[in-house]
């Protein structure tokens, strides 16, 4: 049976009788299934690593086949004409087109390699030459934050304090140990007011951020150690094509006439 199913499939999609026109590879109800709608299918199923075979085109000719006459049957029941059909078709036919241009400017527009290592230069200099390990204490006020640093200027226990009082949840349970990390990664007032410690030293006065106010403890530094070119590649070329497609949307903006209703 399944032999006959496969040998039944073969001959579908081999037909170029006067049954079917050239390019369709059924008709329903006297509509035809264009071919390039298969082709389209199964060129993206043998992207995703499919085997593009009888039983596999069989299956794609009978999904189709189903398609058809679901999408016959709700243009009788005039679902098709429905005010929130229209929007979203007219919805998804611009997010298709607009997503088919954004794809092909980026490919008629690739970051070069000496793009990519420039961006890592910049990288490189903005993770600094040190690495830092820390801990901090976020409160809400700057009214308790300096009572923090008044209680570990009285031998409080930094660790202790942290748990009991620190807003951060991803370091509050460990003693607000915030781990190595370069300045980069912190917000500017944070990475600034953790640079001008000594190692072990408490900041004498709350850091402001958005976060909160921040008593931050210094606990060690090393030489910093920024991921090779091969690690973080990928990730430039893609921070490069969103710098890319944010400049020619602002062109693109630039030239038009946009009349916002109010």
């Amino acid at each position: 049976m399944k032999f006959t199913k496969t040998l039944i499939a073969v001959a579908i999609l081999s037909l170029t009788s006067t049954a079917f026109a050239a390019d369709n590879v059924a008709t329903v109800n006297g509509k035809a299934i264009k071919q390039s709608v298969f082709d389209y299918i199964a060129k993206d199923a043998a992207a995703r690593g499919q085997k593009i075979d009888a039983p596999v085109k069989e299956a794609i000719v009978n999904k189709l086949v189903d398609s058809e006459l679901v999408y016959q049957e709700a243009q009788k029941l005039g679902l098709d004409k429905q005010p929130d059909y229209l929007a979203r078709e007219e919805l998804s036919r611009r997010e298709l087109l607009t997503s088919t241009f954004l794809q092909d400017f980026v490919k008629k527009n690739p970051v070069s390699e000496a793009d990519s290592k420039a961006a890592y230069e910049q990288y490189k200099k903005a993770y600094g030459d040190k690495e830092f390990s820390a801990q901090h204490i976020l409160v809400k006020t700057e009214a308790e934050a300096k009572d923090v640093i008044a209680q570990l200027g009285k031998g409080g226990n930094f660790a202790k304090i942290a748990k009991e009082k620190s807003m951060d949840p991803g370091s509050k349970e460990k003693g607000g140990d915030l781990g190595w990390f370069s300045p980069a990664t912190m917000v500017k007032p944070f990475s600034e007011a953790v640079a001008g410690l000594q190692k072990g030293a408490v900041t004498a006065t709350p850091v402001q951020t958005q976060f909160g106010w921040h008593v931050i403890k210094l606990v060690d530094t090393r030489p910093s150690q920024p991921l090779a070119y091969d690690k973080v590649k990928e990730g430039l070329q893609k921070n490069l094509q969103q710098r890319n497609l944010e400049k020619m949307m602002a062109e693109l903006r630039s030239k038009a006439k946009v009349d916002i209703a109010k």
